[in-house]
């Protein structure tokens, strides 16, 4: 039992070398986060403009037939933005794959 606390203390304090792996993660993360950005943010906002559709149509805002014509385009326009949302996704991703690829590849290979 003391040696396990006394690796754990070790551990928590001594300097932590950065490895080829640590590097190549690091650089996994910084090639995904922009795609998750923008798809969140794609997705929220298709979200929100379902949902005004929907409100328009269903005549919350207003009672004129104007406004559900309204609604229904703007809830299509919704449903439009977020099915192509996913493949969007995908699709920003692999070129994100592609362009950081084979410098990931590079540094898992270094010191081989």
């Amino acid at each position: 039992m003391k040696n396990l606390e006394e690796e754990r203390l070790r551990a928590t304090y001594t300097p932590r070398v950065e490895t080829n792996i640590d590097k190549a993660l690091k650089l996994e993360k910084h090639m995904k986060l922009p795609v998750y950005i923008f798809t969140y943010i794609l997705g929220i906002f298709g979200a929100l403009i379902l949902g005004v559709g929907m409100c328009l149509s269903l005549e919350v805002f207003g009672s004129n037939t104007i406004y559900m014509i309204i609604g229904i385009i703007l809830g299509i326009i919704g449903i439009v933005i977020v099915a192509v949302n996913y493949p969007l996704y995908l699709y920003f991703l692999k070129k994100r794959k592609e362009k950081y690829g084979s410098a990931i590849l590079v540094i898992l290979n270094e010191n081989k």
